[in-house]
């Protein structure tokens, strides 16, 4: 059971697109103190097809597609670079809400993630020089000395480039809402793209 009063959501209202919607439950998770509702959990299959799932920040959401970041040679980008479609999840559980959306996901040009990696924190940065995601550490020690060095170059080089940080973007082709019900008769609203524009259709819960 939700101990939280769940917002009513009624899908014959609902816009044309689900960019609008997410747009619209995103700024209502975030005036209902959802904690971090810019996370979000990424899901992606290996050349053989088997699934792999983590949890990363959302880094925005527009026509382009909803976007996210990493480095292209992390086991997600890895996984990306060979099959290049994935699956995105949020849960706001301060409206009993849930977001699902699968698409194709593109490398967008390097400026545009560069740009983004330099509008995030000093620490964002610092990670991102740091590099070597998903490799083998051999010790604590190891990332302690590579991550101060990391550190005091971001401070005094705060535009340092790091090549092979990317940004993707997920074009959707399929986005559900659900609106969890304390009777659960709850509301799952899917959206599918189609050559003309989008439909939508309810599902059983």
């Amino acid at each position: 059971m939700w101990d939280v009063e769940l917002p009513s959501f009624d899908p014959a209202a609902a816009p044309g697109a689900p960019l609008a919607l997410f747009t619209a439950w995103f700024a209502e998770a975030v005036a209902a103190g959802q904690v971090e509702p810019h996370t979000m959990s990424l899901a992606t299959a290996d050349e053989e097809g088997v699934p792999d799932v983590r949890t990363v920040m959302l880094h925005g959401a527009d026509d382009s597609g909803w976007s996210f970041a990493s480095h292209r040679g992390s086991r997600k980008g890895r996984q990306l670079a060979a099959r290049p479609h994935a699956a995105l999840g949020f849960y706001w559980p301060a409206q009993g809400r849930q977001v699902r959306v699968r698409g194709t996901v593109t490398a967008a040009p390097a400026a545009d993630a560069q740009a983004d990696l330099h509008a995030r924190s000093t620490g964002a940065l610092a990670a991102a020089l740091t590099g070597r995601q998903s490799e083998v550490l051999g010790s604590p020690e190891e990332l302690a000395r590579a991550s101060q060095d990391a550190w005091e170059r971001a401070r005094r080089e705060p535009d340092a480039p790091v090549p092979s940080w990317t940004l993707y973007r997920l074009l959707p082709e399929e986005v559900e809402f659900f609106q969890g019900d304390a009777r659960r008769r709850h509301v799952r609203l899917a959206y599918r793209r189609t050559t003309t524009g989008w439909t939508k259709e309810l599902l059983w819960p």
